[in-house]
């Protein structure tokens, strides 16, 4: 059986500004085994992680990603609005969290944000950037957007994809050979054993979000996921601990 990956949700987004080099940083410390992220694109094309499609909520300014440019986008505070003590944090550029990354053995989930915004060859780019770093092998690009998953697998048959959904996909392990993805991100409460069976013999690991209190996590591992989405990587890092078992 393959070791559960502890997928730290925006870095260790429980314990510091989320999507910020300091927060993946922490998540490594603190025991993560992947790495999630989002990325988007600025109005001149280059590649940030951002959750949000627009500035306001972590940065303050009344703008949207894809209607700024790098520059002012590295102008701004991406720390200060979870604590004082994160004042100065940057929002990071995608090959900075490919950079830390590539000599270690994590995991690296890269969530697409293309549905409010369709950004102009965002896959390839992403691609681009993750053959770049010789990364293909610990890559799983996700998205909400099927049909750019798709696209991904059309330009890079070798980098996993994950099929990010809410809830009520009947049976989704078949739906995902469609666009021949890889593997599932649900919600976690879309997650039975019984499903998460089904779709191993079919070849496809679930790796449900965002999981956070211990006893969910503890019912998510029973059900004999492949991986679990968290902002506390520390809190899975403990389940997980063989000193449990």
């Amino acid at each position: 059986m393959k070791e559960l990956i502890n997928f730290a949700h925006r870095g260790a987004a429980g314990h510091c500004p989320e999507n910020t080099m300091v927060s993946f940083r922490r998540a490594l410390e603190l025991g993560a085994t992947g790495i999630e992220t989002d990325v988007q694109m600025t109005k001149d094309g280059e590649l940030v992680l951002i959750h949000d499609e627009s500035l306001k909520r972590t940065t303050g300014r009344e703008a949207w990603i894809n209607d700024v440019t790098l520059e002012e986008v590295r102008e701004l505070d991406a720390g200060a609005w979870y604590g004082a003590e994160f004042a100065g944090e940057r929002i990071p550029r995608l090959d900075e969290l490919l950079e830390l990354l590539k000599d270690r053995s994590t995991i690296l989930n890269i969530e697409l944000k293309n549905g409010m915004v369709q950004y102009p060859e965002l896959e390839a780019k992403v691609i681009q950037a993750v053959r770049r770093y010789e990364m293909s092998e610990r890559v799983v690009i996700s998205s909400f957007n099927h049909y750019s998953l798709a696209v991904c697998k059309q330009i890079a048959p070798e980098i996993r994809t994950g099929l990010l959904y809410g809830e009520g996909l009947y049976e989704p392990w078949k739906y995902a050979h469609t666009v021949n993805a890889d593997a599932l991100h649900p919600w976690y409460g879309a997650v039975l054993p019984e499903w998460v069976a089904a779709a191993a013999e079919e070849g496809i690991a679930y790796h449900p979000f965002t999981v956070n209190e211990p006893q969910l996590m503890q019912k998510m591992i029973d059900a004999g996921v492949a991986g679990i989405i968290t902002d506390y990587p520390d809190r899975l890092a403990e389940l997980l601990s063989p000193k449990r078992v």
